[in-house]
């Protein structure tokens, strides 16, 4: 697969060069790493759309995607590891399940692992390295599949700066955190230009693991090299990105019981010992701009990301000890964790038979996690998560401004060819406990634990235009996917010999609509309609997830005094689709999809900005991002192994009612000083959402300030978490999880 995309590279740069004669118009630089571009032109847009630029960002300097998107209001979020590593992203009520009902992209370019056939995002970029983040909802987000109905998440990389200029930022904190970020590019005359960038990130993290000298820590090392052309007077300006990501973090999928999260929300079980979880991600994007006229510019890219990973982590306790059946014998730690706080001891059944292995009280599961009962030779089982992925395209896009008598057009036209594959070869290798620790039983054979093939090919078409027409702006769009998803499974190991396989295929036709009426320069009502959509997996007799989705609100914009929006949103499910993942915490087979019926969300999403000082030369900016949310399902379902038994009006898990961030600041001169305080209320984690299937609900502040010393330095300090809250923030995968307790940083910035 790599000498074939070496390959079309290659090719691509050679037409690129042939290409490259004739002056036509300026070209400029490449703007379509964008979809929004700055917070000005999001407040223009028809839809919800938010812009958060190096100047939001470096008021707190968040190395943690969750805490960053916190201040967009629609979106929410199911925390994990407490550093956003591999974050649980919602929009507007779709699923938070690895964020794999997001469209992610990086400059413009899908950026999940397999966005089609896996789209859950095992890798997500560094978010210390990104010079702006963008969200959008409603219907500019057809522009943007293959998820349609919640939104897109753009992130923007460095871009190459037009003179010579370096970054570099040094930061320090507690638990062994250290991070380094450092930039260098320039633009000569000629438009050549150039980019080195590094992102270092460690950390001891801030759980300790039971009888062990392992940390819980992380190690990530980000590297990104851009090489650009773009004469003056030339109407062709290209760019060449290369990155690539090395992470390595000893997380672990298992939780706590939760009397042992009200004792110390910190400890982790010495089961979990062994869990370490290690990637490597590299991406190229060659891209061409061509400015056919003042008014219409063609844009190609061709991508390549290459992900792989391998997490070594434990599943699960097994009475038959045999890592290399095919169905173990097996129970998940997240039925361990249940029937220990229920208090129902725990009988497991041969999958086949039907047979009663065995029984463990709930003394001995409680001695079990503990580390003080000994297990049978074979029966903890840890699976080495291995998988490789590539995700592969071109897209092209035709952009043209102009007038039709009286109307005023920005006319987008899009098509992507892509291509995407997931590859697990799995081992499953048994252990037991002695002594209180784990002690390897049978390494088991490659492949016993997953081997199988899922690959996605897909084209997309969309067409969207932006007609101003006196105090009115519409957007009527339409978008056109076809789908090819398919997975083969294997016996064997590497000398894999076919055992089955299955295969979907899917067109839909996506059309939307938006519209604004500006009552005047500072006050504005938009609304806007649109079909959304997600792909179903490759699951035999399981639909599409589709949505009729409406927005309507209301915009003002008073200057800096004050700007703000109110936007009320409805998502009209015919079918809520659930996916099994491990991550799901769920008792279903791993890739198979589930149908959840008609489900309901409905909203309003409040933004406010204002200067509480306009005419001072102090300034006080405080902002507001509040987020309502209903989400339920409209029908009963018979009990599943993803949605469980779900009733009429249950809600949908993990979107909270409530959540808000409210931000305030202080500058003056050369300082300035700044508290977020975040606040999201209880959620379900199951649909029942019966005992032991809520989180707590959470009050979170963190405080930052900065000291311009110089025109070229500054320190800054930040604390996370200021009134150390511990709260169960997750109850997936296995057993309750808590957020990152009180951690302090400081730092410095250097600009040269």
């Amino acid at each position: 697969m790599l000498k074939t995309a070496k390959r079309f590279s290659v090719l691509t740069l050679s037409l690129l060069a042939l290409l490259a004669s004739g002056p036509l118009a300026r070209a400029g630089d490449l703007e379509e790493v964008t979809i929004i571009g700055d917070a000005e032109e999001a407040r223009r847009m028809t839809g919800s759309a938010h812009f958060i630029g190096p100047d939001k960002l470096q008021l707190f300097s968040y190395g943690d995607v969750e805490r960053i998107l916190r201040a967009v209001p629609g979106v929410s979020l199911q925390l994990e590891d407490g550093y956003g590593l591999r974050p649980n992203i919602s929009i507007r009520g779709v699923s938070t399940e690895r964020s794999s009902r997001v469209t992610l992209l990086e400059d413009n370019v899908l950026i999940a692992p397999a966005p089609y056939s896996a789209p859950s995002a095992y890798y997500f970029p560094t978010p210390g390295r990104m010079h702006a983040f963008e969200v959008v909802k409603g219907p500019a987000a057809i522009t943007q599949g293959p998820y349609t109905i919640g939104g897109a998440l753009n992130m923007v990389s460095t871009p190459i700066p037009e003179r010579a200029l370096g970054h570099v930022l040094v930061e320090t904190g507690q638990v062994g955190s250290h991070r380094l970020h450092a930039t260098y590019g320039s633009r000569l005359a000629s438009g050549f230009g150039f980019l080195l960038e590094t992102h270092q990130w460690l950390s001891d993290g801030f759980q300790s693991i039971d009888r062990s000298s392992r940390d819980a820590g992380l190690n990530v090392q980000d590297y990104t090299v851009k090489i650009g052309y773009a004469p003056a007077a030339s109407p062709h300006a290209v760019e060449l990105k290369f990155q690539y990501a090395d992470q390595g973090s000893n997380q672990s999928y298992l939780g706590l019981t939760d009397a042992d999260f009200h004792k110390n929300p910190l400890r982790r079980y010495g089961l979990s010992a062994l869990d370490t979880i290690d990637t490597e991600h590299m991406q190229f994007i060659l891209r061409y701009n061509l400015a056919l006229s003042e008014a219409l510019s063609l844009s190609a890219t061709a991508y390549n990301n290459d992900h792989k990973r391998t997490w070594f982590k434990t599943e699960g306790i097994d009475f038959d000890g045999s890592p290399n059946a095919q169905a173990f014998n097996r129970t998940s730690w997240a039925n361990v964790i249940r029937n220990v706080n229920t208090g129902k001891a725990l009988v497991i059944k041969d999958k086949n038979t039907g047979a009663v292995l065995g029984r463990y009280t709930v003394a001995e599961m409680q001695q079990i996690l503990d580390g003080r009962l000994n297990t049978p030779p074979g029966s903890i089982q840890i699976r080495s998560n291995a998988r490789e992925y590539f995700s592969r395209g071109v897209q092209f896009g035709l952009n043209w401004a102009g007038m039709t008598g009286p109307l005023q057009h920005d006319l987008e036209i899009g098509l992507r060819y892509h291509q995407d594959e997931e590859d697990r070869l799995q081992r499953n290798s048994s252990y037991r406990q002695l002594n209180g620790a784990l002690q390897l039983s049978d390494r088991g054979v490659l492949g016993n634990a997953g081997n199988r093939v899922q690959e996605a090919r897909a084209l997309a078409v969309h067409i969207y235009d932006t007609i101003e027409y006196g105090p009115f702006v519409l957007t009527p769009g339409l978008r056109f996917e076809r789908i090819d998803q398919q997975r083969t499974r294997y016996r064997g190991g590497r000398n894999r010999t076919f055992r089955d396989s299955r295969s979907n295929k899917t067109s839909i036709l996506l059309p939307g609509f938006g519209a604004i009426y500006n009552l005047d320069e500072r006050h504005s009502l938009l609304a806007g309609i649109h079909k959304g959509f997600t792909a179903p997996s490759n699951s035999p007799g399981v639909r599409a997830e589709e949505a009729l989705n409406y927005e309507f609100g209301y915009r003002f914009n008073n200057d800096a005094a004050l700007q703000g929006e109110i936007i009320g949103f409805w998502s009209d499910y015919d079918n809520l689709l659930g996916e099994c993942t491990v991550s799901s915490g769920t008792g279903c087979t791993v890739g198979d999809a589930f149908n959840g019926d008609a489900a309901t969300v409905r909203g309003v999403e409040l933004g406010l900005a204002a200067d509480l000082l306009p005419d001072s030369p102090h300034r006080v900016p405080v902002s507001l991002a509040y987020t309502w949310t209903d989400a339920q399902f409209d029908t009963d379902i018979a009990d599943t192994d993803f949605f469980g038994d779900v009733g009429k009006g249950d809600p949908i898990p993990y979107i909270p009612r409530h959540q808000a961030q409210l931000g305030i600041g202080y500058e003056r001169a050369n300082w300035g000083a700044y508290l977020n305080t975040r606040y999201s209320s209880e959620v379900c984690t199951r649909a029942a959402c019966g005992a032991f299937q809520k989180t707590d609900k959470s009050l979170i502040l963190d405080l930052s300030g900065n000291v311009q010393l110089s025109e070229s330095v500054n320190v800054f300090a930040r604390i996370e978490n200021l009134t150390n809250q511990q709260n169960i923030v997750a109850r997936q995968p296995y057993g309750a999880r808590p957020n990152k307790p009180l951690t302090a940083f400081i730092g410095v910035r250097f600009n040269f």
